[in-house]
């Protein structure tokens, strides 16, 4: 199959096409046929060298993907082949989303919606999952509290936003002038930062 992989540290030059061999989904694993990939700060922070990631033999990087189950391991119950997924396989450990298939243990994704298409899901993962981790698991937000957004418009902070909302919570986010509209469109109540 094809991949991409970092042969090199450094700039995007360093993004190389090659065949590897592809994997097959083990215990509790699912083969995934990549169609979507999404580009992250950290996948752009290790190819440049400057990530502490574990990496196999070939450092096959990406992590947020989607796509359609392409066979399940022993223990899979949960999706077929065929089944539409997206998620984040693996992440902080190699995971080898630039690729035309990669390996995910299965609580690694979930279905993908079904209003969404494959390049909109493969640019969920990371930064939604941040963003609920940050207010859902560590902060327990419920209904009728007062949460702060920083960088609302940004990757994670509009995620946050809707998150937010969606647990009833009173949203205030920030960001600059120019993106006020935008803040309150993705649901925060108030947009605050500096004057235009």
């Amino acid at each position: 199959m094809r991949a991409v992989v970092v042969e090199q540290w450094g700039g995007p030059e360093n993004l190389v096409e090659r065949e590897v061999e592809r994997p097959e989904p083990g215990l509790n694993e699912v083969l995934v046929r990549v169609h979507a990939a999404g580009v992250n700060p950290v996948d752009w922070k290790t190819r440049a060298g400057g990530a502490l990631i574990e990496w196999g033999a070939v450092p096959a990087v990406g992590w947020d993907v989607s796509g359609t189950v392409e066979a399940v391991g022993p223990g899979v119950g949960i999706f077929r082949p065929g089944d539409e997924v997206f998620g984040m396989p693996l992440f902080p450990r190699q995971a080898g989303g630039y690729a035309e298939y990669v390996v995910a243990p299965a609580r690694h994704l979930a279905p993908k919606p079904a209003g969404l298409t494959h390049v909109e899901a493969a640019a969920l993962p990371l930064a939604g999952l941040t963003a609920w981790q940050a207010l859902v698991d560590a902060a327990g937000v419920r209904p009728g509290e007062r949460v702060l957004v920083h960088a609302a418009a940004g990757g994670v902070g509009h995620f946050a936003v809707q998150i937010a909302k969606a647990r009833g919570a009173y949203g205030i986010g920030t960001a600059g002038a120019g993106q006020h509209n935008r803040v309150r469109e993705v649901g925060a109540v108030e947009g605050v930062g500096p004057p235009a």
